[in-house]
């Protein structure tokens, strides 16, 4: 039996293999997802980080396991997560180049309607060193709905009231996570909290049950919170699984202070 490694009323974290704790959640049980699996990018290269030449292998789950086990490997999580998504649910999915086509080509391939492609625009990308190639400054999140029929939320009023009156376009223009985001630690590939904010309004109501199979620092779990959704998170490895319970039980706090 897998037991939550933290349960809040409306935060509950696993630390495990999502395909470990997916089979065991209710079917037709979830009303979002929103997913950055690993992007498989982790090949011995380097790329530019605060000035300095680093390397970009973030650890062994990043590292590509060749076309077909990428794609069999993102197929089966995606198709474990269409199963516990409610009929009318949606699933965003973050990615660049090395993973988002597959994404898609699973999507599509597991009957989703593919309903928008967000470019995630970042304003000040770090310089690409080979200069090889053009600098990397977007990713890709795909937003699709589980049955092409379903009556899908999408809160278009609320969207475009944000957006001073005008209706918001699929290029989202935010920078990176601020400092303050990352104060209790920090993801190598952890996400700015208003994108996922964005996200968790756009497609889902108040009390809705958000899920997040690979949830690093918990960012998503954040953005739920804060927007008064629940959720459910699942993440692999320890260090990441306490970062996500630390950062919320800050929130917590905070919001004990506030209602002093």
């Amino acid at each position: 039996m897998i037991v939550p490694y933290f349960n809040h009323e409306k935060f509950t974290l696993y630390h495990n293999n999502c395909f470990q704790v997916l089979p065991l959640l209710q079917e037709a049980s979830v009303d979002l997802v929103f997913a950055d699996p690993p992007y498989f990018l982790s090949n011995d290269g380097t790329t530019c980080h605060g000035g300095q030449r680093v390397s970009v292998n973030k650890g062994e789950w990043d590292e590509s396991k060749g076309l077909l086990e990428n794609y069999e490997y993102t197929k089966k999580w995606i198709g474990e997560c269409k199963r516990v998504l409610k009929p009318e649910g949606t699933i965003w999915i973050s990615g660049t180049s090395h993973i988002i086509h597959i994404v898609g080509f699973c999507l599509e391939e597991l009957g989703f309607k593919i309903l928008n492609d967000i470019t995630w625009h970042k304003p000040n990308p770090p310089p690409n060193l080979a200069c090889r190639c053009f600098t990397h400054a977007t990713e890709t999140l795909i937003w699709a709905v589980n049955d092409p029929k379903g009556r899908y939320k999408f809160n278009y009023a609320y969207l475009k009231e944000r957006n001073g009156g005008k209706q918001m376009t699929s290029v989202w223009v935010m920078t990176a996570p601020r400092e303050d985001e990352k104060l209790l630690g920090k993801h190598p590939t952890q996400k700015p909290l208003q994108l996922l904010q964005r996200v968790v309004t756009a497609a889902s109501d108040e009390g809705d049950l958000v899920l997040d199979p690979f949830s690093g620092s918990g960012t998503t779990g954040i953005a739920a919170w804060r927007e008064n959704r629940r959720y459910i998170g699942i993440e692999r490895e320890q260090e990441y699984a306490d970062l996500s319970v630390a950062r919320f039980q800050n929130e917590l706090k905070a919001a004990s202070f506030f209602d002093l």
